[in-house]
C-alpha cells in the first residue's frame, strides 16, 4: 500500500516518444508522477534510465495501481494514440475512479471526441480535459506550448503543474486553459493546420531555389539562416537553414538530397480543413498543403507525369531574395489570418468565447510555428480586429502593403517556370479576393437560379428575386 505522503500528484498513462519526456519534465519540476504503459518492459526501462529524476517516479503496472498511487483529487494524463485506444483506456480507468477525479488527454486528439467524452464523463462525475501539446519532443521534455480546455475547477487542481512544465516566454508560461471541452484541442488542431501551411510555404520556396535557380541545399540553408534573423525570424525557418546545410555521414551527400519526396502526415492538418469547411470557411492556404502532402505520397504517377508533360517554361523575371522573403512573410500572415479567422468562428458556434490574443501569447514559444510575428499578431488582437480578420489589422496591413507585390512576383515567376506553388497561390488568391469589394459571385447566384430557382438579392434592394430566364431561353 502507498503511503499518503508518497502518493503521487499526477499519473501518466502510454510512455511513447511524448509521454516519457513529459513525465521526465514534470518529474524533474519536482512533481511526483506515478507512470504506467501498455508493455510493462517499457515502464522498468523507462525508470531505470531517468537517473535521479527515477526519485519522482512511481512505477505501476494496471490501472487500478496507478489511481492508487495518487493523492486525491486523482488527475491523469492519458498520452496514447487518438481515437479508440483513449476511449478504451478510459473505459479500464473509470471502475477505480471516484466523483471529482481528472482525467486528461494530452494526446493529437479530435475536438469532437473530446466534447463527447467530456459530456459522458461528467455524467458520471469526472472532469475531463483536453490538453493540447506542442513541441514535438524537444518540448515535451523541456517546456511545450499548452492550450487546456476544460472545466475551470478541474485546471486550477493542476494549473500549477501545467504551468511548472510549460515553455516560457519573457518569464511568462506558454499555457492557458482556452474554454471548456473541445477548446484546446480545436485551437491545438489549427496550430498544426497553420504548421502544414507554413512548412508548405518553405518547402515551395526551397523548391524555387532548386530547382528554378539550382543552388545547392546548403547555399539555400545560408540564406534561410540569413532569413531567420529578420521577420521570417521562427523555429520552422531556423531548422530548415540547419537541415539544409546537414550532410550525410556516410556519403557525404547533403542528406536533403537523400530523402525520398514523400511526407508524412497524422490527421490534424486534415482536421483542420474539415472543421473550416463544417463551419462555412475556408483556410485555403491550410487545405492547398494538406492536398500537397496527399499528391507528394503519389510519388509514382508524378514521375509517370513529368514524362508525359515535359516541361514548357516561359521566359520569367529572375526572383529577387527580398522578393522571396517579403513573399514567405505575406503567405505567412495570411495562413495566420485564416487560422485565427477559424478559431473565432468556432468559438461562436460552439459557446467557447476563446480569446484569441492568449493563443497568440502561448504559441510565442515552445510550440512548432513560434515565431517573432506572433508577438505582432497578439498586440493586434488585443487592439481589435477589423471585420474579424488579423489581415485587416493596422500592423499587419502594413506588412501586406510591403510584401503583397512580391508575393504576385514569386507567384508569377513559378507559374512561367512550371514550379508549382500551391500553398503560396492559394494565399495569393484569398488575399486578392478580399481586398475586391465586387466579385464575380453574382453569375454564380445567377447559374443557381436558373437551374435551380434559387433566388438571389439585387443591388437596388430586395431579396429572393428570380431571373427573366425563360425570355432568354426563347
Amino acid at each position: 500500500m502507498t503511503k499518503a505522503q508518497d502518493k503521487a500528484r499526477i499519473g501518466l498513462i502510454g510512455l511513447g516518444v511524448m509521454g516519457s519526456n513529459l513525465a521526465l519534465n514534470i518529474a524533474e519540476k519536482g512533481f511526483r508522477v506515478a507512470v504506467s504503459n501498455r508493455s510493462k518492459d517499457k515502464i522498468t526501462e523507462f525508470v531505470a534510465a531517468a537517473g535521479e529524476l527515477a526519485e519522482n517516479l512511481v512505477a505501476c503496472d494496471d490501472a487500478k495501481a496507478l489511481v492508487r498511487a495518487l493523492s486525491r483529487p486523482r488527475a491523469i494524463i492519458i498520452m496514447i494514440k487518438a481515437g479508440k485506444p483513449v476511449d478504451d483506456q478510459i473505459a479500464a480507468l473509470l471502475p477505480h475512479l471516484d466523483k471529482g477525479d481528472i482525467l486528461i488527454d494530452a494526446g493529437n486528439a479530435d475536438f469532437n471526441d473530446t466534447r463527447r467524452r467530456s459530456a459522458e464523463l461528467a455524467g458520471k462525475g469526472i472532469d475531463f480535459i483536453g490538453m493540447g501539446v506542442s513541441g514535438g519532443e524537444e518540448g515535451a521534455r523541456h517546456g511545450p506550448s499548452i492550450m487546456i480546455g476544460g472545466p475551470k475547477k478541474a485546471y486550477e487542481e493542476i494549473r500549477d503543474i501545467v504551468e511548472a512544465i510549460a515553455a516560457r516566454y519573457n518569464g511568462l508560461p506558454c499555457a492557458a486553459r482556452l474554454g471548456p471541452d473541445g477548446a484546446g484541442h480545436f485551437v491545438k488542431t489549427v496550430h498544426n493546420g497553420i504548421e502544414y501551411a507554413d512548412m508548405q510555404v518553405i518547402a515551395e520556396i526551397y523548391g524555387l531555389l532548386r530547382d528554378g535557380e539550382d543552388r545547392p541545399a546548403d547555399k539555400i540553408g545560408k540564406l534561410f539562416e540569413g532569413w531567420n534573423k529578420g521577420p521570417l525570424q521562427s523555429y520552422l525557418v531556423e531548422i530548415t537553414a540547419a537541415i539544409l546545410q546537414t550532410r550525410d555521414p556516410e556519403t557525404g551527400q547533403f542528406i536533403v538530397d537523400l530523402i525520398v519526396d514523400r511526407a508524412g502526415q497524422k490527421g490534424t492538418g486534415r482536421w483542420t480543413v474539415i472543421e473550416a469547411l463544417k463551419l462555412g470557411q475556408s483556410a485555403s492556404a491550410i487545405e492547398a498543403a494538406v492536398g500537397a502532402r496527399s499528391w507528394s505520397s503519389m510519388k509514382d504517377a508524378r514521375e509517370a507525369g513529368e514524362a508525359l508533360f515535359p516541361p514548357q517554361k516561359e521566359f520569367a523575371p529572375a526572383v529577387l531574395e527580398a522578393d522571396m522573403e517579403k513573399a514567405m512573410l505575406a503567405a505567412r500572415i495570411i495562413a495566420y489570418g485564416q487560422g485565427f479567422g477559424l478559431m473565432q468562428t468556432a468559438s461562436v458556434e460552439f459557446d467557447w468565447d476563446l480569446d484569441l490574443e492568449v493563443v497568440a501569447k502561448i504559441w510565442r514559444a515552445g510550440c512548432i510555428i513560434r515565431s517573432t510575428l506572433l508577438d505582432e499578431i497578439a498586440a493586434a488582437v488585443h487592439e481589435g480586429l477589423p471585420h474579424d480578420l488579423l489581415i485587416f489589422a493596422p500592423a499587419l496591413r502594413t506588412r501586406l502593403h510591403e510584401t503583397r507585390g512580391a508575393l504576385r512576383r514569386v507567384v508569377s515567376s513559378c507559374i512561367l517556370q512550371d514550379l508549382p506553388m500551391p500553398a503560396m497561390s492559394a494565399a495569393l488568391a484569398y488575399f486578392e479576393t478580399m481586398r475586391r469589394g465586387r466579385g464575380t459571385a453574382n453569375l454564380i447566384q445567377a447559374q443557381r437560379d436558373f437551374f435551380g430557382a434559387h433566388g438571389f438579392e439585387r443591388i437596388d434592394g430586395g431579396s429572393d428575386h428570380h431571373g427573366p430566364w425563360a425570355m432568354s431561353q426563347g
